[in-house]
């Protein structure tokens, strides 16, 4: 390793040089994320509701956890969306417009019991899902 009077600029290549062995880093400027994410880097996105799903609880847990396919319009592509709150699926219905965002959890993979699914329903037919669960507000007639 150099180490001397005039070895600042071997220095600084070699810190770039070898900034492409970390590989948070190199994903991010070759932007991998961006490239298989469905929802193209975006917090949210909308989709069409494609049909209704229940998927089995990883184990321990044992329940069936009520899920949408959902196709995404900006590019057509098909995603599982989790329908967080209880009942809330009966509030979603084929060809639903809905919003749907990262369920949060560990570096965009998915999260807890759910296995494969990576993102949430937020609203539907520009409805918050939460309200609609709550009982505050009604699903409008299309």
């Amino acid at each position: 390793m150099a180490n001397g009077l005039y070895t600042a600029r071997k220095l600084a290549e070699d810190r770039k040089r070898f900034r492409w062995s970390d590989r948070y880093y190199k994903r991010r400027m070759l932007r991998l994320k961006e490239k298989n994410d469905p929802l193209e880097g975006s917090p949210q996105a909308r989709g069409i509701v494609i049909e209704k799903v229940g998927i089995e609880a990883k184990q321990p847990n044992s329940a069936i956890r009520k899920c949408v396919k959902v196709q995404l319009i900006k590019n057509g592509r098909i995603v599982t969306a989790f329908a967080p709150g209880d009942g809330a699926i009966k509030h979603i219905d084929e060809h639903d417009e809905v919003i749907i965002e990262g369920i949060g959890g560990r570096l965009g993979r998915s999260k807890g019991d759910i296995p494969g699914v990576r993102y949430k329903v937020v609203s539907v037919n520009g409805i918050s899902l939460k309200e609609l669960v709550k009982g505050k507000k009604e699903k409008p007639v299309r």
